[in-house]
């Protein structure tokens, strides 16, 4: 139990570490699933090692003590008692972490239910009259795609096919959701907080990537990120397509590119990475039930 307990904080270390270079080359598709799959399993093992660091504390109890004694067993300390208190406080941080988290993502997504309620049922788009260049995918069933009229007039029309193209693959291939997974699992391991960086800006590239494809054109895919940046800029506003972060730059280069490989050994590796916690910490959980049979059984 003394390595494999502590072994997720250390491979939640590795697993950022190793984020940006499967980011960087792999189709942003592939490296956001996996990434974000990885950081839900080290995330959990990790909160699950916590959880049996606390428990150790157990063996300290007046049951186990008393049973051990009557056994004639010598009674072993799994864990200091100091860090047995530690990782409990740590289960509370984390706790507040991933409630705070759920109330902010609930509220983001009530939020913008708001925005395209009251349309008829079969309504894909909705423009609304503001001058503010916007444009959101809103998940639901069905799902659709608020733009305002602000950002349709800084677009020409190939480049509005580009801007309704990224919203669709967003709500085709659940965006939400995967982000929404590895903003959880970043709450509950805050080491994990460059992983979730990562997957929202591949789910970005993802989406850029399939507006390319069905305007057959990534100079025009790139064209207009450029366009809807500059306008957002001018705005000051957050707006369509994340345009106004840093890494705008990034993914307009990345479209004046060919389109990246997949790198499927690399994203198997850090997969295999992500599940390693799991495995580590189910030992923990053997070592500690065998520690405490007067408790558990």
């Amino acid at each position: 139990m003394t390595f494999d307990v502590y072994s997720p904080l250390v491979l939640s270390l590795l697993l950022s570490a190793v984020t940006p270079l499967l980011a960087r080359r792999a189709a942003p598709a592939l490296a956001a699933r996996v990434l974000a799959s990885a950081a839900v399993l080290t995330s959990a093992a990790t909160a699950w090692s916590l959880l049996l660091l606390a428990a150790a504390l157990l063996g300290d109890a007046p049951p186990v003590v008393r049973a051990a004694r009557e056994d004639g067993r010598p009674l072993t300390d799994p864990v200091p008692e100091v860090i047995g208190l530690a990782a409990f406080l740590a289960l509370v941080v984390v706790a507040l972490r991933v409630h705070r988290a759920v109330r902010a993502e609930r509220g983001a997504r009530r939020a913008l239910r708001r925005l395209a309620a009251g349309q008829p049922a079969g309504t894909e788009l909705i423009v609304a009259d503001s001058a503010v260049p916007r444009a959101f995918a809103v998940p639901g069933r069905p799902g659709r795609i608020l733009v305002t009229s602000g950002m349709l007039g800084a677009l020409d029309p190939a480049e509005r096919r580009v801007l309704l193209a990224h919203e669709r693959a967003h709500l085709a291939h659940r965006h939400g959701l995967l982000v929404t997974a590895v903003t959880l699992a970043a709450a509950a391991d805050p080491l994990l907080g460059p992983v979730r960086s990562a997957v929202v800006f591949l789910v970005e590239r993802w989406a850029d990537e399939r507006a390319a494809a069905v305007v057959g054109d990534r100079r025009v895919a790139a064209r207009a990120l450029a366009r809807a940046a500059l306008a957002a800029g001018r705005a000051r506003t957050a707006c369509a397509l994340q345009f106004t972060d840093r890494a705008v730059t990034r993914r307009i280069a990345a479209l004046r590119t060919n389109p990246p490989p997949s790198l499927w050994p690399a994203a198997l590796a850090v997969l295999a990475l992500g599940a390693l916690p799991a495995l580590l910490a189910a030992d923990a959980t053997g070592d500690l039930l065998e520690l405490l049979p007067g408790v558990l059984g």
